[in-house]
């Protein structure tokens, strides 16, 4: 049996059975995100993420709007879990992130998705905003596997993480794709509810580059193992770009892929905060470009489509 994705050779040496079982316990007192709630959701109580035990999802679906190596030509097993670990009031997808739309999956229910999107030839698995059903995903890809799973998997997350649980993913996630949204406390605490958001969310970069490295792509340009940073560019300067930056420059690598995204648009209760009440200008986003060339990052993907709610990316350095 071939040892990739990763999570099969973690399943044959029991790593993958440890790592779910600790998780899944955990959750008689949460602390799998940096909230620590510390309420019992295997007895059905909730904490900031409206969860207990059973995952909420909302679609599943072959994706072809991520990043090109992550879409490919057959497309991403999009997986979107509804609620959220983070509460932002520019939320596009508030319909299943804050209100919850969606229905409960069994987690053999779980592990059928994933064989399905598999069985419709998505080149992965991937999970969008997979944070606080981590321990029910691990139990459903154990199920998953015995089904003859064998993608690689993605972690697509708002990356407010705490970095003791992202540890326990080692040998297991092969793709982290995870948000830079803020570098300021005060905003991060204003538009989403998280205070420790940066320091959290680049102890957790931080493990993620330590277990994935650097992007690594097939033949045909797939990623198959490694790390992108998504930063979502704000109105006003909002989200510390140039901060984010010279801390992945510095920190992680001038090598790492950047996905800088432009289709901001002030969804949800975003009308509410005069600073982000409107759409990003042209002249923002390509003063965002500007940082990452100041900061020699140059490996990753720029909008083609300004404004797109799709990506639709083009590498900023041609190949």
């Amino acid at each position: 049996m071939p040892n990739y994705p990763s999570y099969i050779k973690s399943s044959r040496s029991g790593k993958l059975k440890i790592a779910a079982d600790r998780l899944f316990n955990g959750l008689k007192s949460c602390s799998i995100c940096p909230r620590g709630c510390k309420v019992n959701r295997l007895e059905g109580e909730t904490g900031f993420c409206k969860t207990a035990v059973l995952p909420k999802v909302y679609s599943f679906m072959c994706h072809h709007g991520e990043e090109p190596p992550v879409s490919g030509t057959k497309g991403s097993g999009t997986v979107f879990f509804s609620h959220c670990n983070m509460s932002c009031v520019y939320c596009q997808n508030y319909e299943f992130s804050q209100l919850g739309k969606g229905r409960e999956y069994r987690l053999e229910e779980l592990a059928q998705v994933m064989l399905s999107l598999q069985g419709s030839g998505c080149h992965n698995i991937n999970l969008v905003t997979p944070t606080h059903v981590l321990p029910q995903i691990l139990k459903a890809l154990e199920i998953a596997i015995a089904g003859g799973l064998k993608i690689p998997l993605v972690y697509n997350t708002s990356g407010y993480e705490s970095v003791e649980i992202i540890r326990l993913l080692t040998g297991i996630v092969d793709v982290y794709l995870v948000d830079m949204r803020y570098a300021d406390s005060e905003i991060a605490r204003r538009l989403s509810s998280a205070p420790d958001y940066a320091q959290c969310n680049q102890e957790a970069v931080k493990e993620m580059y330590r277990q994935v490295g650097l992007a690594e792509f097939d033949r045909e340009g797939l990623i198959k193992k490694g790390l992108i940073i998504r930063h979502l560019v704000l109105p006003n300067q909002t989200s510390g770009t140039d901060k984010i930056m010279r801390f992945i420059a510095r920190d992680i690598s001038e090598d790492t892929c950047v996905s800088l995204m432009s289709q901001y648009l002030p969804y949800y209760k975003a009308s509410a905060y005069p600073e982000i009440s409107r759409r990003l200008k042209n002249s923002e986003y390509e003063e965002a470009k500007g940082i990452l060339e100041k900061y020699n990052l140059l490996n990753g993907w720029i909008q083609e489509s300004y404004g797109s709610e799709r990506f639709a990316g083009v590498n900023i350095k041609p190949a």
